[in-house]
């Protein structure tokens, strides 16, 4: 796979999954604080520090959680401005802590 002409790494972008998964960031109903976790604000901060390693020297994480980050234009004025956006909690149907992922490589079912 090649993203703007750079071979994208599926090794590293697995390791980088494989890590976010396992921050606890359930929402906890009936919190009185935004975030309703810590987990949330520790995953806003590992991802900052990711956009600031990539060069997006803008990156910060607000009080609530919020992470923002503005990648320059290359080409004044021909691009439109384009917004990524998701969400840092989990549902809370369930238990996040310990999560602990595994990779099963050609998995045959059952």
């Amino acid at each position: 796979m090649s993203y703007d002409g750079q071979q994208m790494n599926s090794q590293r972008l697995l390791e980088r999954f494989l890590n976010y998964v396992q921050v606890d960031t359930m929402a906890r109903e009936g919190a009185d604080t935004y975030p309703s976790s810590p987990g949330q604000l520790e995953l806003g901060r590992m991802l900052v520090g990711e956009l600031h390693a990539i060069g997006l020297q803008d990156a910060r994480q607000d009080k609530f959680g919020i992470v923002t980050a503005t990648v320059p234009a290359t080409v004044a004025g021909k691009h439109n401005v384009i917004a990524l956006n998701s969400h840092l909690d989990t549902s809370p149907e369930t238990t996040a802590a310990g999560v602990k992922p595994r990779v099963i490589r050609d998995y045959p079912g059952g």
